[in-house]
C-alpha cells in the first residue's frame, strides 16, 4: 500500500470518532508506523554490509535460522515478517500509557475503528507518552507509562525485526519470534486468554526443538524457570488485584481505603522480596516494584496464561504434530467465547 493511501484509509477511520485529540492521536500513529516502514532493511544486506559490526550479524544470522526453521518445523506463516531490520536507535518501539481511576482496577478504555477498544494508548514518542498521561493524571486518574521492546501489527504489515528486540537472550528471541508469528497463524479476536495461551504453547515447543535441534538442550531449562516466575509473577499480583477489589467495593470513607491501599501494596512489595530469596535472588522484576505501584501498573497485569496447560494437553493428543494441533486449535476458535471457554476447561489436567 502507499504512503498516501495508508494515510487516508487511516485518517477516514480517525474522522469516525470525533475529537481533534484522537486526530493528533492518529497522527502520531501513522508517522511512527510509516517510519518503521520506511527504514526497513532486507536482513541479508545488513550481514553484507561491511559495516555491520561482527555482534549484530552474528545475531542476524541466527534470525534467518529461526525464521527458517519456523517456517519449516513449526508451520508457522511463510511471509516477509522478520525478514527485514529496522535500528530505532532507541530502547523501546513504543510506550503505552495505563490508566485507573483511584478506587477501582476498571481501567479507562479507548475505542478505535477495526481495533475495537483497548485499556490502553500507544506512542511512539516518550515524550508524548508522558504527555498524555500527565493530562490524565491532572483529571485525577492514577498513570503507569511502559516502554515496550517488540512490536506487531498481527499480520497487517510485514513487521521488521527491530533493534529493541536483540537484547533478549536467543532462547528468549526466538520465543518472541515464535509467539508472534503463532498470532498471525491463528487469533481470535477479543479473547486474550486463549490467543496469549495458544501463542505460549507455540513459542514453549518452538524453543524447545529449536535448542533440541542446536544442541542445546539444556538451556530450556533454564528458558522454563524463567517463565515459570513470570507466572508466579502475574500470580502475586492478581491476589493484591482481589485484594484491593474487595477493598474498593466497601463503603468505607474515601480516607480509610486510601489508607487500606496503601497497607495492600506495601504487603505486594514484602511479599516480592520473599518470592525473591526463593528464587535465589533473581531480580528480573525488580524495576517494576522500584517504581511507586498505583492501579494503572496492575492493568497490563493478568492471568493470561491459565489455559497454557489445555493448549499442551491439546498437543500431547496429537502426538507433538503441530499441523494438527492448529487444526483443533481452529475449531476452538470457531466456537462462542462461552463455549471456547469451556472446551478449553475441559482440556485443563485434573488436580
Amino acid at each position: 500500500m502507499s504512503r498516501s493511501g495508508f494515510a487516508e484509509i487511516v485518517f477516514a477511520s480517525a474522522s469516525l470518532v470525533a475529537g481533534c485529540s484522537t486526530v493528533g492521536y492518529y497522527s502520531q500513529a501513522i508517522d511512527g508506523q510509516l517510519t518503521i516502514l520506511a527504514r526497513r532493511q532486507p536482513i541479508d544486506e545488513v550481514i553484507a554490509d561491511p559495516a555491520t559490526t561482527p555482534e549484530l550479524k552474528q545475531k542476524l544470522q541466527h534470525v534467518v535460522a529461526m525464521r527458517r526453521f519456523a517456517v519449516d518445523s513449526l508451520d508457522l506463516p511463510n511471509n516477509a515478517s522478520y525478514t527485514s531490520y529496522v535500528d530505532l536507535e532507541r530502547s523501546y518501539v513504543v510506550w503505552n500509557v495505563f490508566a485507573a481511576p483511584e478506587f477501582s482496577l476498571t481501567p479507562l478504555q479507548w475505542c478505535y475503528p477495526v481495533a475495537g477498544c483497548v485499556s490502553y494508548r500507544g506512542y511512539f514518542s516518550e515524550d508524548d507518552a508522558n504527555r498524555f498521561a500527565d493530562k490524565l493524571a491532572s483529571d485525577g486518574n492514577e498513570v503507569y507509562v511502559a516502554g515496550i521492546s517488540a512490536y506487531s501489527t498481527l499480520g497487517w504489515f510485514h513487521d521488521p525485526l527491530l533493534n529493541t528486540m536483540l537484547t533478549r537472550s536467543e532462547a528468549s528471541l526466538a520465543g518472541t519470534l515464535f509467539h508472534e508469528l503463532a498470532h498471525q497463524r491463528l487469533y481470535a479476536r477479543g479473547d486474550t486468554a486463549f490467543n496469549e495461551s495458544f501463542a505460549t504453547t507455540v513459542e514453549l515447543e518452538g524453543v524447545r526443538q529449536w535448542l533440541q535441534k542446536n544442541g542445546r538442550e539444556g538451556q530450556y531449562t533454564g528458558y522454563q524457570t524463567t517463565l515459570e516466575r513470570k507466572l508466579q509473577f502475574i500470580a502475586l499480583v492478581q491476589d493484591a488485584r482481589e485484594k484491593l477489589k474487595t477493598l474498593f467495593a466497601t463503603d468505607m470513607p474515601d480516607q480509610q481505603k486510601r489508607k487500606g491501599k496503601e497497607e495492600i501494596y506495601v504487603e505486594l512489595k514484602q511479599d516480592y522480596r520473599q518470592l525473591r530469596e526463593q528464587w535465589g535472588g533473581y531480580t528480573g522484576y525488580d524495576a517494576w516494584f522500584a517504581r511507586d505501584l498505583n492501579n494503572a501498573h496492575l492493568v497490563p497485569i493478568g492471568s493470561y496464561y491459565d489455559y497454557v496447560p489445555a493448549f499442551q494437553a491439546l498437543l500431547n493428543r496429537h502426538q507433538g504434530n503441530l499441523k494438527a494441533f492448529y487444526e483443533s486449535a481452529e475449531k476452538l476458535a470457531e466456537l462462542k467465547p462461552g463455549a471456547r471457554h469451556e472446551a478449553l476447561e475441559q482440556l485443563l489436567p485434573k488436580p
